[in-house]
This record gives C-alpha cells, sequence and structure tokens, in this order.
C-alpha cells in the first residue's frame, strides 16, 4: 500500500513540476539573499508534508522576499523527506511537500536549492553495511558512507537527477560532505592505496606513509565530488550544485571540481569570528559564495532565536566581503514552519537589501594579507583527531586575524595559489604560526621582501624557519624587524594567536603587535582612528573605492544571544587617494559627508556607527 502511496505521489508530483510557468529565476551567481530551512528526517517523524501548505510558502516569500530557498529533502538520517523512488522516504510520510515548494517558489521567480546530506547517510550504511567506511578493526560506521563505494551511484546521483528531472528544482546544497568524510581501511581503499604507493595502510602518525594515506582520501573525495557532478550535469547540464564547506578553511586548498557556487554554515556561536574567517578566505577562491547564519543559539530547550540585530551583523560581516547571506531556520518535525520566527528575518532582509548594490560582488583592494596555509593545513596532525580530513582548523591564522582586523586593518586571507601569482599585490603579508611550510614558497616569499615588500612572521617555528633562510639572526625572545633588499621582515617568535583568539589580553597583545605592524606597514591607504570594534576594508565596486565599516562591538565571543548591539562613535577615517575627491557618501543612507584633503588624504568623520555603513568615495 505505502508503495502504491509514493507512486501517486510522484505522478502527481510529475504533473504539477510540467504544468510550472512562473517568473524567470535568478542562478546562484546572481542571487544574494537567501533562507535557509532543514529537519533531518527521521524514522520516527509522523504526518511529514501535511501542513506543508502553498498559503504557508507563499507567506514566507511575502516575508523575506529571497532570491533563493533551501529546504530540506535528505539529511543525516538518510530518510528523504518526499516520496522518492530512488532513495529511502521517510516512512512518516503522507503527501509531497516538495510538489508545493517547487510549485509556489517557479510561480514567484524564487529559486528553489535542497539541502542534501551526501556522505553523512545513517539509513544507507544501515541497509547496506558494506556501503560505509571502516575502522581499523574492520568495522563499519554507522553514519559514514565510503567514497570508494558503491552508494555514489546506487543513491546520490540517482536522487540528484530525480530532483532535478521529476521536480525541477534549481539545485542542491550537498550537506554532511568533505567535514563528514573518513578515513576507510576498507579492502578496496586499502588496496588501491597500496597499488598506488607500494604502501600498506598506516594505523597511526608515527606509521610510514600517514601524510600520504590522509592525501590518498583527501583526493578520493575530490575524485568522488568531480564524479557525481559530471554525472548529474550529463543529463541536467543547468543544476547548480554545492558541497557545504568545500574548498573553503574547512578544505583550504584551490577550487579543483565544477562547483557552480560556495558555502557553508558558520557558528551559531562566536559567529562573528567565525564569519570573518570564512568570508575572507571565500572571497578570494574565484567562485561565486555565500555564507549561512544560524537563526538561533543553543540546542533542545535551550535553543533560542537570535535578535534582529544580531543576524544583521552576521549578515553584515559576510556583505561587507562582496558575499551573498542567507539564514537557517529549523522546519518542524512534519516539514512545516513556525512562521512566527520569521519576524527578525524579515528585518534582516530589509537592512541587508538596503545595502546590495554597494557591496555585492565588491572586490578587495589589497593591503594586509594572512596566509591560510594548504601546505601546512595538509600536513598537520590535528591533537585528538588525527586522521582529520577536512577539520575546521585554522592554525594561528584565526587569531592574527581577528588581531589584524581589531586594529583597525583591512585584511585579506589567502592560501599559497591564491598569493602566489602577485604577491606585490599586498603591502603587507603575514604568516601566522604554521608549523610547516615549503621551501619554494619560503623562498618566494623572501623574493618578495627583497623586492619592497613587507613580511611579518609569526611564532617560534616560523621565525627560525624564516630567520636561517634570510640569515638574519634572532635577537633571543625580542620583537623586531629587518631591513631584507628594499624591503622588511618582523619576527614575532611567541606563539600569540591563541592568546588573542581566546581573549587572553587581547589590549596588550594587540598594541604590541600593531607597534611592529606599523614599522612594516606605515603608510595604509586606509586609517581609522575608533575603538578596536570596527571592522575596516577597503573595497572596489563599479569602479568607486569603497571604505566598508562593520561595528564589531559587544561580547559576541561568548554571549549566544545579543538584545542590542552599541553603536561606535566619533569615528575618524583617512584614505589615500591620488585626486580630490568630488564627493564622499555614507551608504545605504545617501548622506553626503564633510571632508578635508591634504597631502593626498581625504580625511572625515563618521559620527556613529550603528552596524554596517558603505563610504563610497566618488
Amino acid at each position: 500500500m505505502r508503495a502504491n502511496r509514493h507512486i501517486i505521489f510522484l505522478v502527481f508530483s510529475l504533473f504539477a513540476t510540467l504544468s510550472l510557468c512562473g517568473q524567470e529565476r535568478l542562478r546562484r551567481d546572481q542571487s544574494f539573499l537567501g533562507i535557509h530551512f532543514d529537519f533531518h528526517a527521521g524514522a520516527a517523524d509522523k504526518n511529514i508534508g501535511a501542513n506543508t501548505t502553498p498559503e504557508m510558502v507563499a507567506t514566507i516569500l511575502d516575508i523575506v522576499h529571497p532570491d533563493y530557498i533551501q529546504v530540506d529533502c535528505k539529511g543525516h538520517p538518510g530518510y528523504s523527506s518526499y516520496p522518492t523512488k530512488v532513495g529511502n522516504p521517510a516512512p512518516g510520510l503522507v503527501t509531497d511537500p516538495l510538489v508545493v515548494w517547487r510549485k509556489v517558489t517557479a510561480e514567484r521567480g524564487v529559486g528553489l536549492y535542497m539541502h542534501y546530506s551526501g556522505v553523512w547517510d545513517s539509513r544507507a550504511v544501515e541497509t547496506h553495511p558494506d556501503w560505509a567506511i571502516k575502522d581499523q578493526n574492520g568495522n563499519p560506521s554507522t553514519t559514514i558512507t565510503s567514497v570508494f563505494g558503491p552508494y555514489v551511484d546506487e543513491i546520490l546521483v540517482p536522487q540528484l537527477k530525480e530532483l532535478a528531472g521529476v521536480y525541477k528544482v534549481d539545485g542542491m546544497w550537498v550537506d554532511g560532505e568533505c567535514w563528514a568524510t573518513g578515513i576507510d581501511y576498507g579492502e578496496k581503499a586499502v588496496r588501491l592505496f597500496k597499488e598506488e604507493t607500494g604502501l600498506d595502510a598506516p594505523r597511526s602518525p608515527e606509521d610510514p606513509g600517514w601524510y600520504e594515506w590522509k592525501q590518498f582520501h583527501r583526493e578520493a573525495y575530490r575524485q568522488y565530488l568531480r564524479h557525481y557532478i559530471a554525472a548529474v550535469r550529463s543529463a541536467y547540464p543547468d543544476f547548480q550544485i554545492c558541497s557545504n564547506w568545500a574548498y573553503t578553511h574547512h578544505m583550504s586548498e584551490p577550487v579543483s571540481a565544477p562547483v557552480d557556487f560556495l558555502s557553508g554554515d558558520y557558528s551559531s556561536t562566536n559567529s562573528v569570528n567565525s564569519a570573518r574567517v570564512a568570508a575572507r578566505y571565500l572571497a578570494w577562491q574565484g567562485v561565486p559564495w555565500d555564507l549561512m547564519a544560524w537563526s538561533f543559539a543553543g540546542n533542545g530547550a535551550e535553543r533560542r532565536q537570535k535578535t534582529s540585530v544580531q543576524l544583521m551583523r552576521e549578515a553584515a560581516v559576510t556583505l561587507s566581503q562582496g558575499g551573498g547571506f542567507q539564514a537557517y531556520y529549523t522546519q518542524n518535525r512534519d516539514g512545516s514552519l513556525d512562521l512566527g520566527k520569521l519576524s527578525s528575518m524579515a528585518d534582516v532582509a530589509v537592512f541587508a537589501r538596503a545595502r546590495q548594490k554597494y557591496c555585492h560582488h565588491s572586490v578587495s583592494v589589497p593591503q594586509v594579507a594572512v596566509l591560510l596555509s594548504t601546505y601546512d593545513y595538509q600536513h598537520r596532525n590535528i591533537p585528538g583527531n588525527p586522521g582529520a580530513l577536512f577539520p575546521n582548523f585554522t592554525g594561528g591564522a584565526a587569531g592574527i586575524l581577528n588581531c589584524l582586523l581589531e586594529a583597525r586593518y583591512s585584511v585579506d586571507l589567502l592560501g599559497e595559489t591564491s598569493l602566489q601569482p602577485d604577491m606585490s599585490r599586498f603591502p603587507l603579508i603575514v604568516i601566522p604560526e604554521c608549523e610547516t611550510l615549503s621551501e619554494v614558497f619560503r623562498d618566494d616569499l623572501l623574493e618578495y621582501v627583497r623586492g619592497g615588500g613587507s613580511l611579518l612572521v609569526v611564532g617560534k617555528v616560523m621565525s627560525d624557519f624564516f630567520s636561517e633562510a634570510s640569515g638574519i639572526g634572532l635577537e633571543g625572545e625580542d620583537w623586531f624587524s629587518a631591513g631584507l633588499g628594499t624591503g622588511k621582515i618582523g619576527f614575532i617568535p611567541d606563539e600569540i594567536a591563541w592568546d588573542y583568539e581566546s581573549g587572553r589580553d587581547p589590549d596588550g597583545v594587540r598594541d604590541r603587535v600593531n607597534v611592529l605592524v606599523k614599522e612594516l606597514f606605515p603608510n595604509p591607504a586606509v586609517e581609522v582612528l575608533s575603538s578596536p570594534y570596527v571592522d575596516v576594508s577597503l573595497r572596489k565596486l563599479n569602479g568607486k573605492l569603497q571604505v566598508h565599516l562593520v561595528n564589531t562591538s559587544g561580547d559576541h565571543r561568548n554571549a549566544a544571544i545579543l538584545d542590542s548591539i552599541d553603536p561606535v562613535k566619533d569615528i575618524e577615517v583617512s584614505v589615500r587617494c591620488p585626486e580630490r575627491p568630488s564627493r564622499i557618501i555614507c551608504q545605504p543612507d545617501g548622506k553626503d559627508l564633510r571632508f578635508k584633503y591634504k597631502d593626498g588624504k581625504a580625511t572625515f568623520k563618521l559620527p556613529v556607527l550603528e552596524i554596517y555603513d558603505i563610504i563610497e568615495i566618488e
């Protein structure tokens, strides 16, 4: 009886989708604002779809006016919240909610993307234990599929084709992918590794071939991703695919799969710092991108919805780097929505749309580059989790980034591949507390310094590494700078990043760092006199120079919910301009700012910064 019901649902689905004649929808690279829903349907959920009505979906669109919606179709438990013919439909389905989502969004010209759990599929490995990764004792995982196995062709690809073909959805936000992928001691993985390297599968970091073993698995994930994208595109070339957190700081390396966009859901707490890192790295990856905030903090009975101003600021951190923004709201266990929660997103949407034409697709004017090293990331073994393939790990980069931002420098976060083609773009490059770098990259950096660049290296390991190569002797534990060729190199032979990131003496650390940075970079293109709690980003859009200012005041590191954000007052800004500007305008209000121009600098004051303003210099 259940099988017949699913067939009826699919016939109705096909009829409904074929009859759609809605407005043209933006592709993801054109999209700016979205909203994400998921509930990871499970075996115990009942009445799925019963309360998903056209009126509910239309109300969401009326409240938020998004460019796209992402909605659940298969979560980590592996049960699909629509009546799939090729996967594992949730037992509690009573109608087909996906037909409703697609019909209303298509009629209104809104994109529809699916939240779909990929590598993490508990139901698939429950029914097919041989599809799971295996531990060193041969025990199959109860949650994680193997990228070497048939899961990708038996379930993932057929479902994505079903969603593209039957339901006409616009694309996928595939969750539970790079960050869920694990080392596999299954027979096929071990055999292929032996054939490729001649090595036996190592058991620990102390065994020969550990680095090669991890790299083997990383490449297997990349091949898996390329494979399913190619398989779906062969039938549906316009179908848009993103793998959550792929090619971000969770996977800090050049983009090597034809994904349509990059995305990730940053931390539900400490969200400002999380978004700072993610946005500044994504902005240099060369692929359209957005970031997702969680609309709530806490779990279970402790869960609380964030305030509008809190979400506005989380959006601002992303928007100020040129990306798109979305926020995550949970679905009810039947797949419907509590529409009352969306009032905060309505406010965020108005806030973001007011700034869209002044921020979306803006590009950085290079000032300070902090390295997030691919080489170091891939060679490190994370304490307590040495087998992690794509961990959320930034070494010292996050702490150093935050320190420099709170010293009010305009800072970008890049890997070697983004930096190496033209290091001279950046007046200052900062190497955080890496454990290792390639000698080729080190030598390129020293040539950059000899040619007039400024380099700051942080931490004992990096200080020793560059001291030996440059011939500049370290002065004990002193922080100092020295000339090399026509440039300068500075040394901080202490581990300071975690102290700063964890909030231990941030003012003292920042003040000491700033003294050395001023020696290395005395003439930044933008200077801001204010409290430390203003993020400064020098950018360009449509040929106009811009200064993006985001208010980061308050205890955003520790407080889960912020009821208000204190404004920052009396901000003085100086911008180097080759000619006297005709106007300086504070957007989105369109207010002209009075300024002085002297010695190639335009100087002006911003009386108050509430959350996020963009200063345009014409």
